[in-house]
């Protein structure tokens, strides 16, 4: 089987002695053709995978920046049907890896089915439904697979060894850590608890991966709360992914200005690097 464009993203960066820089875009924010100019962007600014967010009216899991952000793209009259010509056009123009990253209700108005099959043929790699929880994903996620995508599962600080080891069981892509309980948005510094959950995260995924027999151990990236180089690097030490939203979302936000963009993405990227960590970020 074809190795996935997600296992090359962080083979890609494991190499490079880094860990993946992972932003986000909420889809159709403010239009279409700004959310592909800002992937181009993110692209040339070092990024390796781009979650790309559908808007949902009720975003429980996001803070006051994305939920804007949905505010604004659904506004702009942003359907799921227009997310595949966004993606279409960022798979296009860009080598990023992309993933779908939703609210499971858009999607279920869609059909499971359909959505994974239109995802798939727009060039997305994978799909991250934030609220579907591992007891209920075992349903969803071969409809997923069979469609040849890729799957990521969320665990955070208070989720039980037995939760985590569901979550890596489901998830092919990576495992998405929650760094802290809440909702997303910036930060200034990280949980002290986060090197634990780390920990607890790679363990669930090691046992896994004895079981099944996966042939790689499955990448584990953390998000929700990074926002600045120094939360990145430090995040970086601990992942082999770093997930930044929020930060990004604001300063396209407050700025209007790609170019604003992508010399924060530039910045984040460099400070996802191991070596060399005493070059100025």
């Amino acid at each position: 089987m074809t190795e996935s464009r997600i296992a090359a993203a962080f083979e890609r960066a494991r190499l490079e002695g880094r860990a993946a820089f992972i932003p986000y875009l909420t889809a159709g924010d403010p239009s279409a053709a700004a959310t592909v100019a800002l992937a181009r962007e993110l692209d040339r600014a070092g990024a390796d995978i781009l979650e790309l967010g559908v808007p949902f009216s009720d975003p429980i899991a996001d803070g006051p920046v994305l939920q804007r952000a949905a505010a604004r793209a659904l506004a702009a009259g942003t359907t799921l049907t227009q997310i595949w010509r966004i993606a279409e056009a960022i798979r296009a123009e860009t080598s990023l890896a992309l993933v779908l990253f939703s609210y499971i209700n858009p999607l279920l108005r869609c059909g499971l089915g359909r959505t994974a099959r239109e995802a798939r043929s727009a060039g997305l790699d994978g799909v991250l439904v934030t609220d579907l929880p591992p007891e209920e994903g075992r349903e969803v996620q071969p409809v997923f697979r069979a469609a040849g995508l890729d799957t990521v599962f969320l665990v955070s600080p208070t989720s039980p060894v037995d939760r985590m080891a569901s979550a890596a069981e489901l998830s092919t892509g990576f495992l998405y850590v929650i760094s802290r309980p809440g909702t997303t948005g910036p930060r200034e510094s990280l949980p002290a608890d986060l090197p634990a959950t780390v920990a607890r995260a790679r363990r669930a995924a090691r046992s896994v991966r004895h079981r099944s027999g996966r042939k790689r151990p499955l990448p584990i990236a953390v998000g929700f709360g990074i926002s600045t180089p120094e939360t990145a690097r430090a995040a970086a030490r601990l992942a082999d992914g770093v997930v930044v939203g929020s930060a990004l979302v604001a300063a396209r936000e407050a700025s209007r200005s790609v170019e604003t963009v992508g010399r924060l993405a530039r910045r984040l990227a460099r400070a996802c690097r191991r070596e060399g960590d005493q070059e100025s970020v």
